[in-house]
């Protein structure tokens, strides 16, 4: 079954199958080990339960993917190597849930279902942070053409290959790259290029890095821009294969969000 189509997984839980591995998919002529990055590189970065991400953006705030929390009840996350009780979840009102989705047929239906969700969430922790610095949300419409920097810690593989269906949705802390290359409503895009149009650390997310950030660099300050969230697939599901070249990843457009962000946090 195609777990990320089937409740925009992309990359969480399984891009397309069973995914898995150990943190973002990479350039298949570049060596791991320029990707992998200390843990504490973005301490901003939050830890769901068991896999997916999500970013701090205030003191007592974090924002992620709506669908990374649905699979286990997030009462605890990690942030910077602690655990953090987490007093709330507020799941965007827009949000649903994916359909059962059948090991073959058009992908087509799914994709759409996809597009029209709002895939967001909040966490309110339960005691505000002191010991870690939160991300400003990027607020304007000019993401497209910006490059974007990816962290996460699922599921790996190369671009050659695809996403390794075999390996755990936690692991090490990769950083990719990758240019924003839609700006749209809710999502902006990325496309995994190859040499020599990408990045020489062009990534994309997998399998376990839903609600991770895209961070962009404004006036010399990295800001949260999108959320990752799900894959574009075309053909029939059973024989789509995630992690590979020219494939596009939608992510969680913030400055879509951020006055409904601004709403529920003044709410509270």
């Amino acid at each position: 079954m195609n777990k990320l189509v089937i409740a925009a997984l992309l990359v969480t839980q399984s891009l397309a199958g069973a995914s898995p591995a150990s943190a973002v998919v990479i350039r298949h002529d570049v060596p791991d080990s320029a990707y992998l990055v200390p843990a504490d590189e973005f301490p901003a970065l939050v830890d769901l339960p068991h896999e997916g991400h999500g970013v701090l953006i205030s003191g007592q705030w974090v924002v992620t993917a709506a669908h990374a929390t649905q699979w286990h009840p997030v009462s605890h996350v990690m942030i910077n190597g602690k655990w953090r009780s987490v007093e709330e979840v507020i799941v965007h009102p827009g949000y649903k849930s994916g359909p059962h989705v059948p090991p073959s047929g058009d992908t087509a239906p799914f994709m759409a279902i996809r597009a029209a969700n709002d895939d967001i969430a909040l966490l309110k922790l339960s005691q505000p942070l002191a010991d870690v610095i939160p991300v400003a949300m990027h607020r304007t419409s000019n993401e497209q053409g910006h490059l974007g920097k990816l962290y996460g810690k699922g599921a790996t593989g190369n671009g050659l290959d695809g996403q390794n269906m075999h390996s755990s949705h936690r692991s090490s802390l990769r950083r990719a790259y990758s240019r924003v290359s839609s700006a749209d409503g809710k999502w902006l895009t990325y496309r995994f290029d190859a040499s020599p149009q990408g990045h020489v650390l062009e990534g994309a997310s997998g399998s376990g890095d839903s609600g991770g950030p895209l961070l962009i660099e404004v006036d010399g300050r990295a800001t949260l821009a999108g959320l990752t969230s799900w894959q574009f697939a075309t053909g029939d599901i059973s024989e789509f294969q995630p992690g590979r070249y020219g494939q596009v990843s939608y992510l969680v457009r913030i400055s879509h969000y951020a006055s409904w962000i601004d709403d529920v946090i003044a709410a509270r």
